[in-house]
């Protein structure tokens, strides 16, 4: 069995090549992808060449890991029927490619376990999945302190606002620097930092993936508050003791979602109570992919660019 799919040999050197895909085994499904979101956090550090070095990841490789489709093979044993929509979380099926993300391809064999059965009205929605599981994961990770203010307007950032206002939160602030991203807050408030004054804050969720943050995040908290790192970091965390020290902080690093995130998750969003809306900003046909990329690391007008695999042979 083909496909074509995603392929990265190098920084900025991608295509759409057909590959040979892994005959399905036991507890496996076949999966036809409709589309794949493009992860502007460790893709994008890929596309750079800047990935710190992680077990099983390296050129070259199939890309991709917040991909939505249709079963198109199943057997019993799976708890999955042709026909269900699924999102899928990358796939290891390339052979000698390495497919640590792998779910950017039309076709994709992967374990039951790892797919989630999702509402088919999602549609490209549905490759945000993973990220609102993230920012749950975030919001209720130890300690379980809601924002009071959360550093960038992402998708990611606006995800945690709106999970802060579903939670019973109070609105948050919200950082952004770049003009392009400070509207589309639905009942909060996004501001510049260097209009904001305040240094009382209790829980501060940094999405910025900006290693050099934490001493101005640091300053920013009140006694004993709490500095989450729910991005993706390239290099080392670094900070000033002695501030840090003086105001006792707390660092917590936000790590992925888990089962009971997806439930929670799934539910928030069929209930209608969280909204994935506004979030997907961009979609370009896969054969598209190197202006796809390109767009969707250096358009700040582009909240989520995801891939359209629908006429893909």
């Amino acid at each position: 069995m083909k496909t074509n799919a995603v392929i990265m040999t190098g920084p900025k050197k991608l295509s759409v090549e057909s590959l040979v895909v892994n005959e399905p085994q036991v507890g496996e499904v076949v999966v036809e992808i409709s589309y794949s979101g493009i992860s502007t956090g460790t893709e994008k550090l890929f596309w750079t060449g800047k990935m710190p070095h992680f077990p099983g990841m390296g050129y070259p490789l199939v890309p991709g890991y917040e991909s939505v489709g249709e079963v198109v093979a199943a057997s019993p044993d799976t708890g999955f029927k042709v026909g269900d929509y699924v999102f899928v979380p990358g796939a290891n099926c390339f052979g000698d490619i390495k497919g640590l993300f792998g779910g950017a391809a039309k076709t994709v064999v992967t374990s039951a376990g790892r797919i989630i059965k999702i509402d088919r009205q999602m549609g490209s929605d549905g490759a945000l999945f993973a990220l609102a599981a993230t920012a749950r994961h975030a919001i209720v990770g130890f300690g379980n302190e809601l924002p009071d203010l959360i550093v960038g307007h992402g998708v990611l950032g606006r995800l945690l606002a709106r999970l802060t206002l579903i939670a019973g939160g109070n609105a948050p602030t919200v950082w952004e620097t770049n003009n392009e991203r400070l509207i589309g807050a639905q009942g909060y408030e996004v501001i510049h930092p260097k209009f904001d004054k305040r240094t009382d804050y209790r829980s501060v969720y940094d999405v910025s993936g900006d290693p050099k943050i934490v001493d101005e995040l640091v300053g920013r908290i009140c006694k004993g508050g709490e500095i989450v790192l729910a991005g993706f970091y390239p290099g080392n965390i670094n900070f000033a003791f002695p501030a840090a020290f003086m105001k006792e902080a707390k660092l917590r690093v936000s790590a992925e979602f888990n089962a009971e995130d997806v439930n929670v998750t799934r539910s928030l969003i069929e209930a209608g109570d969280l909204s994935l809306n506004g979030l997907v900003t961009n979609i370009e046909p896969a054969k598209n992919v190197a202006n796809a990329y390109e767009n969707a690391f250096n358009d700040p007008k582009c909240l989520k660019m995801v891939l359209d695999w629908r006429k893909a042979a």
